[in-house]
């Protein structure tokens, strides 16, 4: 089986969203000197790759470990957005064309290329989901999407609201943030898993995100 990461590694100093917990892993521990070793891991919900439960935006919405897990593991559609500009709004009609027959499709992967610039102040610029993808894709039954940017809505230019965030976590969706490697899937209908870790209450938490391509022979 082919399997590709589809995650950002988690480092020190790694980009987060303005605002979030800084992320720093230090090791306390060391087989020289204790026999073992063991790092120290302080990061926000939302570090790297991660998952957006309902609750994240939603008051009263579902914790990331209320999720049912076999939500997060499936066949899945890649789109290709081409080479948006910073900024840009995808709309539902630029899309369209690659989200026909949805039947058996777990979830929906959007990818940019936006990844490319992670780490750097650009990233932050990235291309955003017009409202009209959320509620399109709601009604085609997928509840589970994917971006290889920050966030789905804008980061720098949100003042304060995220509609796509409201819509799609609002009707129990999950929305998957920081993808990277898309690109590299080269195959259809990748089997993907987004599994988060299992924080108790939590209103979302990193996963590592891969795609696998069962061994044809």
């Amino acid at each position: 089986m082919r399997i590709t990461d589809l995650s950002q590694p988690i480092r020190t100093g790694m980009q987060v969203y303005p605002g979030d917990p800084e992320v720093t892993v230090t090791t306390v521990a060391t087989v020289a000197r204790d026999g073992y070793q063991v790092a120290s891991l302080h990061a926000g919900s939302h570090t790297g790759t991660h998952l957006d439960a309902p609750l994240h935006s939603i008051l009263g919405g579902e914790s990331v470990d209320g999720i049912d897990l076999g939500r997060l593991v499936g066949p899945a559609r890649i789109v290709h957005c081409g080479s948006p500009a910073a900024h840009e709004v995808l709309g539902w009609e630029s899309v369209a064309d690659q989200l026909h027959d949805l039947d058996g499709i777990a979830m929906v992967l959007f990818r940019t290329g936006w990844s490319e610039h992670f780490g750097s102040p650009r990233y932050l610029e990235h291309p955003v989901l017009a409202v009209g993808v959320a509620e399109a894709l709601l009604a085609a039954g997928i509840t589970v999407v994917g971006v290889d940017t920050l966030n789905p809505d804008s980061t720098l230019r949100n003042d304060g609201v995220l509609p796509f965030h409201t819509v799609f976590l609002g009707a129990g969706g999950v929305i998957v943030e920081n993808l990277a490697n898309l690109g590299a899937v080269t195959w259809d209908r990748p089997l993907v898993s987004v599994l988060p870790l299992a924080l108790a209450g939590a209103d979302g938490a990193p996963v590592r995100a891969v795609a696998m391509e069962p061994d044809a022979a």
